[in-house]
């Protein structure tokens, strides 16, 4: 059964704003620390790619953040929500601490989409009640 949908577009020149306007700190209040090493790696070969996988994740947390229904209210915090990708490259979302413990006892399960071109990154999902068998 559906529990929510969550959808998401991102502007990544809002994003390369606030990584000038507050630099490492805006991205370290976003990515959770395997996120934040990623980014690091991407930006320093290739900063459009850095600046993008932020974009993505920003997009994929915010949209996960609606299909919970809480927003970024507690217990959804950026850093407790990581998106992080199967050996197939599938997205996922892997959550921690109280997020993680929230998500648990409801008994939800998540699906990730994301995608990026040039000026946007976008991302949808959808979260489900897991039936007891």
């Amino acid at each position: 059964m559906i529990y929510g949908i969550g959808t998401d577009i991102c502007d990544v020149h809002r994003i390369a704003a606030s990584l000038a306007r507050h630099g490492d700190r805006f991205a370290q209040k976003v990515l959770a620390d395997g996120e934040l090493a990623t980014w690091r790696e991407r930006s320093s070969c290739w900063p459009d790619r850095g600046l993008r996988y932020l974009a993505t994740r920003f997009s994929a947390k915010e949209a996960f953040s609606k299909a919970i229904g809480l927003g970024m209210h507690m217990p959804m915090t950026w850093r407790h929500c990581e998106v992080t990708k199967l050996p197939s490259g599938q997205p996922v979302i892997v959550l921690h601490g109280a997020l993680k413990e929230w998500f648990d006892a409801k008994g939800l399960q998540a699906h990730l989409s994301v995608t990026d071109e040039t000026g946007y990154a976008a991302s949808f999902c959808v979260v489900e009640k897991i039936q007891a068998k």
